[in-house]
């Protein structure tokens, strides 16, 4: 089983991701992921590394999943979404059976604390530049902007990558006016949890980092009573 935790707190783990954990022998993940669920994984077989070894937690959990094992891989988020899911996929083939659970990922997290700013088409856009090409990622980001989506950006910033996220707003300032309301939060759905509203001019004055997932609106999107919403075409 491939499993989504959402944001870490057991609050917002779903049920079946709970029960997933609960019935499994062998827990693989992250090393941070797995602290969020410390008290669940309490007696089992725990397997952990750090960034980066993606491709070696998958082998080792699918040759214990292939001995016969109950081997739950855990992912931040929904493993579908730049999580496990897909490398556990590919490696199991016809050989090992996988169930994806899914988990609350970090673009509707994010987006409930700012209000309703994904009521309207949008596209999710990572700025890691490790596995995809800056001129791919360039070439997304200035399609979804021509486009009008709502844009939800994932690892914006890291201490070894600076310049992607002011490339990124360079482009979508092309497109939108400087005053297009931009989220920024940090830690959704977690204690340290914070968020800032503030517009496209401005983002780069806050504080932005790997925590956090920056929501740039669209055309229409709009801030009412502290909320950042994007109207889906009622009429109200």
């Amino acid at each position: 089983m491939v499993v989504g935790l959402g944001p870490g707190e057991a609050r917002q783990l779903t049920p079946r991701a709970v029960r997933a954990i609960e019935e499994a022998q062998v827990v693989v993940g992250y090393k941070t992921y797995l602290a969020f669920i410390r008290e669940l994984i309490k007696g089992k077989e725990i397997i952990s590394s750090g960034m980066r070894k993606e491709v070696d937690r998958a082998r080792i959990a699918l040759m214990k999943a292939a001995a016969g094992q109950a081997v739950a891989v855990v992912s931040s988020g929904d493993p579908g979404v730049y999580g496990m899911a897909g490398i556990i996929l590919e490696l199991a083939g016809d050989r090992v059976a996988v169930e994806v659970i899914p988990g609350v990922t970090a673009a509707t997290s994010a987006a409930a604390v700012l209000g309703a700013p994904l009521m309207h088409d949008f596209a999710v856009i990572s700025l890691s530049d490790l596995l995809t090409p800056w001129e791919t990622i360039a070439k997304r980001l200035e399609a979804a902007a021509d486009s009008d989506f709502v844009v939800v950006i994932y690892n914006p910033q890291s201490q070894g990558r600076r310049k992607q996220i002011a490339a990124a707003r360079d482009i979508l300032l092309k497109y939108r006016s400087q005053d297009t309301p931009v989220g920024i939060v940090q830690n959704a759905g977690r204690p340290e949890e914070k968020k800032r509203i503030t517009t496209l001019a401005a983002m780069l004055d806050e504080e932005i980092n790997m925590q956090s997932t920056v929501i740039v609106g669209n055309s229409q999107t709009k801030i009412r009573h502290g909320h950042m919403i994007t109207p889906r075409g009622y009429v109200l």
